[in-house]
């Protein structure tokens, strides 16, 4: 994958020419990154490659630390409802 096909809108390269970003800064502009990827654009594959081109270089910068999240399993549901739900 092109580092253009991951990055359209050059969200996360500019991430990381920021001074002094922190972390929910860089949540925001992930979630914008991730709203705005095309649909044909496989996101894990993009993740891979975003995390190619600048972890190295940038291992201790927040939006690595959020790419890298990003690519952990989301946890698995569980439902709540009912009285097991009210009760804790």
């Amino acid at each position: 994958m092109r580092l253009e096909q991951a990055d359209p809108r050059r969200l996360i390269a500019e991430s990381y020419r920021i001074e002094g970003i922190g972390a929910p800064e860089c949540r925001s502009i992930f979630l914008d990154w991730a709203i705005g990827l095309p649909p044909e654009v496989n996101t894990r594959r993009a993740l891979k490659r975003l995390l190619a081109e600048y972890a190295l270089q940038n291992p201790d910068h927040p939006m690595t630390a959020v790419l890298r999240a990003g690519l952990d399993d989301a946890p698995v549901a569980r439902r709540r409802g009912g009285a097991g739900g009210r009760r804790n």
